[in-house]
């Protein structure tokens, strides 16, 4: 059985989460967003806890708030991280994301790999894919558990809400387009787990959020 582990962290009220296996004690952490010791020390205290072994660190996308704790992560850890390829332009200049909000920002880690829909991973016995939902950024990938039906949508998909169309190269026809074709077909019980805020289901979505 897997277990969905969520912090939020940061002044942008970011959700980090931590999925792993309670068998074989695989786990992945996506969008780390721990800034502060405090953070960090929470964070490293789960995994320890309850001895998760950490397979994959993953960014849906690489706005500032979602990568904050990517350098803790992969020094402490030493997971396999995997980003969007076409957010490599976020990522190489995080120090400038930073700034725009006046907060300093360790450098960033260089990736393990990209994100692909042609490829996907494992932890225990549940296969990760990843659906391509770009709009908020360039390259934003969500993150779907097909057998336990729950889905990692970055900030793609909130409760009530979607992502912002209004920063860099981001896009509200692309974003809809994503929302719609690879989002709203997932069966409705669908678990969502967004980047922000409280956790829906696509079935909920696709009848409440007034943004679709």
């Amino acid at each position: 059985m897997l277990v969905v582990k969520k912090f939020t962290f940061n002044l942008f009220s970011e959700n980090t989460y931590v999925v792993w296996d309670e068998e074989s004690l695989e786990g992945i952490i996506i969008d780390p967003g721990c800034y502060d010791k405090n953070e960090e020390d929470k964070l490293a205290a789960y995994i320890k806890e309850f001895s998760i072994i950490l397979k994959y660190l993953i960014n849906t996308h690489c706005h500032i708030d979602h990568i904050l704790g990517n350098k803790f992560v992969k020094d402490k850890f030493n997971p396999v991280f995997l980003i969007p390829e076409k957010d490599l332009p976020l990522i190489q200049r995080a120090d400038t994301q930073g700034a725009a909000f006046g907060i300093s920002i360790k450098e960033q880690p260089v990736s393990d790999g990209f994100i692909s829909e042609e490829n996907s991973i494992t932890i225990g016995n549940s296969d990760i894919s990843f659906l391509f939902t770009p709009g908020h950024t360039p390259g934003e990938f969500c993150v779907y558990f097909k057998k336990e039906e729950f889905c990692f949508t970055g900030d793609v998909l909130f409760q009530n809400s979607i992502g912002r169309t209004d920063l860099w190269n981001a896009d509200y026809d692309t974003l809809i387009n994503s929302i719609n074709q690879k989002l709203l077909i997932l069966p409705p019980e669908t678990m969502i787990y967004p980047g922000h805020g409280d956790s829906s289901r696509i079935g909920i979505e696709k009848m409440q959020n007034p943004f679709l």
